[in-house]
């Protein structure tokens, strides 16, 4: 079953357009491309009281809650920036109707991933005659693709319809798909200063950052170090912005058009603030409102730099002031595709900045062709468990991420609850200290720990928590960590979120029920999951990618297709491809993900890729550069 499911989803998303059946040009700038494709044959079962539907060539599932669970193929074009798309045509032939005996399957609700088990997982009836009422959509976004910005446009056939009242599905044989488009006029920068690597830090950290400021351009890295100060006082652009967070990013901005910069890494985290928080380096809060939590932290914003049309992408299309919002009555209109790629060391202190430098560059000079680093660590469980559920979410998630190593070279190492290796936290430790190359946890998190469970039991298997952190011996030896989870990227945690609690509830601050008892969140922690782990200075992780907020999945089949577990795999994907830079990695997967998944068509998919934050450097060579 691992096998098929990984199947599936092998060619989940293709970065360049297949290839034109026919191609005809207007003039010099316009132009028509023609794509045809053939459907096989759907195949059924049947589970208890519904009927599923599988399609070979489907690269996800509907995940809207309620709606039907039929099969999505998704095809992605890239088109040079600024490319108008004038328009999309899409003709089925060949249709066919398959009767089922039972219901179609329905989408249960999404499951936060923080070790609180949902309420409410009923299925939802539809009304509708036909579902989905067309065969195809398509969104358009620009963003990155390797070194140049992009415009991106995702079609998603839907091979497959179904008419409830007559227990019938429509099956298409046949798709063409018919793109009209006129290519922009050369876009270039206006300057000739070229800084591949910009870095934002407070004065404070600035001596302490110039050993990697050396160290990138001895790599052949143009680097830039900028204060934050620079950017207020207009030293490079002039300053801009509602607030500061808006002002670094239209810095940024500014940076990617005039020196083709490719990478921001933003050193600074949390400087102190009790009832209002202060930062060494500007943050942005999503203000997505899906009612588990009213906001979460977001460096994808930073990332976001252009819309579709390459105007400024604010993240308050309404401009009311309140950024990414998405609530019952209105949402902010998002691009969300990374125009360059952004990675963040909260660090506090100077100390904590030298530690990081230092592991950042022995990392990048001592690791290309060490054995160790082809190691891959697979941490996981049944994130979801069900007496009549047969998979093993995590599981599944892990041995499909390290299918995408295989062919590079990994081995594998799995420390999984159902082989008997995953016990306690010792356990994860003791195999991170032989060193590895990457580790993916996939399970449930909040701030302070990561767990999962036994085989089809609720109790519980705790992974190491941020005090544990510790304990891990690998030295120079570190991964690139991947984490599915609950907040364990929640970079705001700070002990000053006790005297914060106190002031506002007092002493039921410490009760151990809810809404009172918040002490109870661990955000009152001196440095997250996440980036305990990552500055370590014994060992520890390189970097580490996770959610800065309530993490979503499913339980089932096709989990690997949807929420969670499918962005998790699909960074090992994007390494598969060739992005071997950090945030180019990240940033891929980002895309990937909002490619298969429209983030202004589902609240979820929204959030999940907004909150997937990377705590490290993102112009990092994975796995070192050549002595």
């Amino acid at each position: 079953m691992k096998k098929s499911l990984v199947g599936i989803i092998v060619a989940v998303v293709i970065i360049s357009g297949y290839e034109a059946v026919a191609t005809s040009f207007a003039d010099q700038n316009s132009a028509e491309k023609t794509d045809t494709f053939v459907f096989s044959s759907v195949q059924l079962s049947e589970e208890q009281d519904f009927t599923t539907v599988d399609l070979s060539e489907a690269t996800s599932y509907l995940t809207a809650q309620g709606s039907y669970a039929v099969p999505v193929v998704t095809r992605v074009y890239t088109f040079p920036f600024m490319t108008k798309i004038t328009d999309i045509v899409v003709n089925f032939s060949e249709i066919q109707e398959v009767s089922i005996s039972k219901p179609l399957k329905l989408v249960p609700e999404a499951i936060a991933d923080n070790g609180v088990e949902s309420t409410d997982v009923s299925l939802q009836s539809t009304s509708l005659k036909i579902y989905p009422e067309q065969r195809y959509s398509y969104h358009l976004a620009a963003g990155r693709q390797n070194d140049n910005l992009a415009t991106f446009l995702a079609i998603h056939l839907y091979p497959v319809q179904y008419l409830p009242s007559e227990s019938i599905l429509r099956c298409t044989k046949n798709a063409k798909i018919t793109i009209t488009y006129v290519l922009p006029e050369t876009r270039s920068t206006t300057s000739s200063d070229q800084y591949e690597l910009v870095i934002i830090a407070p004065e404070k950290f600035s001596d302490a950052l110039q050993p990697l400021v050396t160290h990138k351009i001895d790599k052949g890295l143009t680097t830039k170090l900028v204060t934050r100060d620079d950017i207020c006082n207009s030293v490079y652009f002039p300053a801009e912005g509602r607030d500061c967070a808006e002002e670094m990013k239209y810095f940024i901005k500014n940076a990617c058009d005039q020196w083709a910069t490719k990478y921001v890494l933003l050193v600074g985290g949390r400087n102190g603030g009790v009832t209002e928080e202060k930062w060494w380096i500007p943050v942005r809060y999503s203000l997505l409102n899906d009612d588990g939590e009213g906001s979460y932290l977001t460096d994808l914003y930073f990332a976001d730099l252009y819309d579709i049309n390459g105007s400024f992408s604010s993240w308050d299309s309404n401009n009311n002031g309140i950024f990414a919002e998405w609530t019952t009555t209105q949402n902010d209109v998002l691009d969300m595709y990374p125009d360059v790629y952004v990675g963040r060391l909260p660090c506090t202190n100077v100390p904590q900045v030298k530690t990081i430098v230092k592991k950042i560059i022995t990392y990048e000079t001592t690791t290309y062709g060490a054995e160790w680093f082809k190691t891959f660590v697979g941490v996981a469980g049944d994130t979801y468990p069900d007496p009549n559920d047969p998979y093993y979410e995590g599981e599944l998630a892990t041995n499909a991420s390290f299918q995408q190593l295989e062919s590079l070279g990994f081995d594998a190492s799995m420390i999984w609850t159902s082989n008997g290796r995953f016990t306690d936290a010792d356990a994860v430790i003791a195999e991170i200290s032989k060193g590895c190359g990457f580790v993916h946890f996939s399970g449930h998190g909040n701030p302070l720990a990561w767990s999962t469970h036994p085989p089809r039991n609720e109790t519980w298997v705790d992974g190491p928590n941020a005090f544990e952190m510790k304990k891990l011996s690998n030295w120079d030896q570190q991964p690139v960590v991947i984490v599915g989870g609950c907040h364990n990227a929640q970079f705001n945690t700070s002990l000053y979120n006790i005297l914060k609690g106190v002031l506002e509830d007092g002493l039921s601050y410490f009760k151990s029920t809810r809404p009172f008892g918040a002490f109870w969140y661990d955000e009152w922690i001196p440095r997250c999951w996440a980036w305990a782990m990552t500055s370590q200075s014994r060992g520890g992780a390189i970097a580490v990618i996770a959610n800065s907020g309530l993490g979503y999945g499913e339980p089932g089949e096709h989990t690997l297709t949807e929420r969670g577990r499918h962005l998790e795999w699909l960074f090992f994907k994007a390494y598969h491809d060739g992005e071997v830079n950090l945030g180019a990695t990240h940033g891929t997967n980002l895309i990937y993900y909002m490619n298969e998944h429209p983030p202004m068509a589902d609240q979820t998919d929204c959030k999940i890729a907004q909150e997937w934050v990377l705590l490290g450097d993102p112009s990092l060579l994975i796995g070192g550069y050549p002595s």
